[in-house]
């Protein structure tokens, strides 16, 4: 596509008959010749944005990339870990990816109180879907790695799930994960 705008440029701006019409060679050779360099050197400089561990969650966050990374990095750093259980398709996990991300107070506690981790798919340990796998979910594990189930959301069918006007109730979720782990240690 692009060497065709190349060439309807050449050929507007050079005099040169237009395609459908005779052509020299020559021309025509070098015209595609420059219009296909362009194209790489255009394709070469294009940034392409690196997939990161945050998957849009935040990208100032560290996040570890495995639940079992997760809990030794939790137990050693004394930090309660948030675990974000998600689909890529789902306009729910969706939503609330795009509110989490731009909530600057969520940002900062995840950022520098919390081990991170995002899921995309179900781990092994059952303990992180107390009620059920459904999506988004999101759980505490406090560092001695035990699931904090008594920390949920707001609705009774899905404790643990956060719709984007919900973002109040996680940040006290979350400041309650942060208090309890210092008073229970």
């Amino acid at each position: 596509m692009f060497a065709k705008k190349v060439v309807w440029f050449v050929c507007m701006h050079t005099g040169q008959p237009p395609l459908d019409q005779k052509m020299n060679p020559s021309a025509l050779l070098c015209v595609l010749l420059i219009a296909t360099v362009l194209d790489v050197a255009s394709m070469r400089t294009a940034k392409k944005q690196p997939q990161t561990l945050s998957r849009g969650w935040g990208d100032e966050i560290l996040w570890v990339q495995t639940y079992e990374e997760a809990l030794s990095k939790a137990r050693t750093s004394q930090k309660p870990l948030m675990v974000i259980h998600h689909l890529d398709e789902c306009p729910h996990s969706q939503a609330l990816k795009k509110i989490f991300a731009a909530d600057s107070a969520v940002q900062k506690m995840a950022q520098e109180d919390f081990i991170m981790l995002n899921l995309v798919h179900e781990t092994t340990d059952n303990n992180l879907a107390p009620d059920g796998h459904y999506v988004p979910r999101i759980i505490f594990v406090d560092p001695s790695l035990t699931v904090r189930a008594d920390i949920a959301g707001q609705y009774s069918n899905r404790l643990y799930a956060y719709e984007p006007e919900d973002m109040i109730i996680l940040a006290k979720n979350m400041v309650r994960a942060k208090k309890l782990l210092h008073t229970e240690l």
